[in-house]
C-alpha cells in the first residue's frame, strides 16, 4: 500500500494531538499502510527555527515528505490557528513539498470556536504546497479525548467514529493514488 508521514505539530511531550495521531496510525497501518510518525518537537530547535535544511535532522525530516504518499498533519489549536512549532517546519520544507501527495489535516482544542482553524488556517498553507487532494480534515475537542495512565487512549464514541471515518476517507484516497501511479509505471 501506501507510506504515510504521520506529522504532530505539538510542542507538548504529553500532547493529546500527538496520542490522538499514533492511535490513527494503528488504524492506518492495519489497513496495509507503512506509517512514520514525526514528532515536530524532537527535531532541534535551533536549526529548525533558524531554517537550516543542511542540519541533518532537518534534511532527514525533508526526506521523510519526499518519501511518503501521504501525509497526516495534526495540530492542537493555539490562539485559533495551528501550532508554531508545525509553522516553522512547514516554512522551511520546499514550496512543493506535498507535489502529488494526499493530505489528511487533523487539529485539536478546547473549544468549537476553533473548529475553523482546519479550513481558515491550516488548509490554505497546505494547499499552497501542491498537494494532489487534501481529505476532509477533522476537528477534535480536548474533553473528546481521554489518555489513561498507561498512555492508553480513549476517544468519546461521536468523534471516534468521526475520526474513523476520516481516516478510512485518507486510506481510500491513499489507495486510489498508489493505484494510479502504479498504473502509469
Amino acid at each position: 500500500m501506501a507510506t504515510v508521514l504521520s506529522v504532530s505539530g505539538s510542542p507538548s511531550a504529553t500532547s493529546r494531538t500527538a496520542r490522538l495521531l499514533r492511535h490513527l496510525d494503528g488504524r492506518l497501518a492495519a489497513q496495509g499502510h507503512e506509517v512514520i510518525p514525526l514528532d515536530v518537537r524532537t527535531l532541534p530547535p535551533e536549526p529548525l527555527l533558524h531554517a537550516d535544511v543542511a542540519h541533518p535532522a532537518i534534511a532527514r525530516a525533508t526526506a521523510l515528505f519526499e518519501r511518503a504518499d501521504g501525509v497526516v498533519i495534526g495540530t492542537p489549536v493555539y490562539k485559533a490557528a495551528y501550532s508554531g512549532l508545525l509553522k516553522s517546519l512547514l516554512d522551511l520544507l520546499p514550496q512543493h513539498a506535498l507535489a502529488g501527495k494526499t493530505v489528511l489535516p487533523l487539529a485539536t482544542g478546547g473549544t468549537t470556536a476553533h473548529v475553523l482553524a482546519i479550513d481558515y488556517a491550516l488548509r490554505p498553507v497546505l494547499n499552497s504546497m501542491g498537494p494532489a487532494h487534501i481529505t476532509p480534515g477533522w476537528f477534535t475537542l480536548d474533553k473528546d479525548i481521554t489518555v489513561g495512565d498507561d498512555g492508553s487512549l480513549t476517544l468519546a464514541p461521536g468523534p471516534a467514529a468521526a475520526l474513523a471515518r476520516v481516516t478510512d476517507s485518507f486510506s481510500g484516497a491513499l489507495g486510489g493514488r498508489t493505484a494510479s501511479l502504479a498504473a502509469t509505471a
